[in-house]
């Protein structure tokens, strides 16, 4: 399951063994145990970083309750975008659901990255493009689909979801009680079964 992010890059851009290495130089590893926070809202997000293992919930609060916007695995990339671009205080908690491996670069040796390689702003933008394309595929979820549906594409990206969230995570993504994820549940099972 362990992702390297040397192997990532090598797959969305041509880069020299030489080039590569700069990741170790550029980069650091970051590892968190179940429930270890990444982000906590309040704080300013100086970091993009690369899930190589494990899995990150993003919420944030409003009115004390904690709103999931996201889940995101293993091949993925993670930062509070609006915190980051513009180094204030950012409102998004980023959460280990699991034993979770990062790779985090700094807005600052992000920079340094991309005037020493340029190949790296091709990757920074495909990054970029990645993390904007979740976003975009979140909210037409949230305006076109039922809760049902939202939960049968979320299992067909991610089978193992339940092994790996605990089902009031889901439930709080998908914008419904626990008790209606497990009625939706229980009539998906129920149709498969006919």
């Amino acid at each position: 399951m362990f992702y390297s992010l040397k192997t990532y890059c090598k797959t969305k851009v041509p880069l020299t063994d030489a080039e590569l290495e700069l990741i170790d130089q550029y980069f650091e590893i970051k590892q968190l145990k179940k429930k270890d926070f990444l982000l906590q809202g309040g704080k300013i997000c100086n970091f993009v970083g690369f899930i190589a293992d494990g899995t990150i919930r993003h919420f944030h609060l409003k009115d004390g309750v904690e709103k999931t916007c996201d889940i995101s695995f293993e091949n993925s990339w993670v930062t509070d975008f609006q915190s980051f671009l513009h180094n204030t205080a950012g409102v998004m908690n980023l959460q280990a659901m699991e034993t979770t491996t990062v790779f985090m670069v700094t807005n600052t040796n992000l920079n340094k990255l991309y005037k020493e390689c340029s190949k790296y702003e091709t990757f920074g933008r495909l990054m970029a493009e990645q993390v904007a394309q979740r976003a975009t595929e979140i909210a037409m979820s949230l305006s076109s689909e039922k809760p049902e549906e939202r939960f049968q594409n979320l299992l067909k990206k991610q089978p193992d979801l339940f092994q790996r969230v605990p089902q009031k995570y889901i439930a709080n993504f998908l914008g419904v009680s626990p008790e209606s994820l497990s009625r939706i549940q229980k009539r998906i099972h129920d149709k498969q079964k006919s």
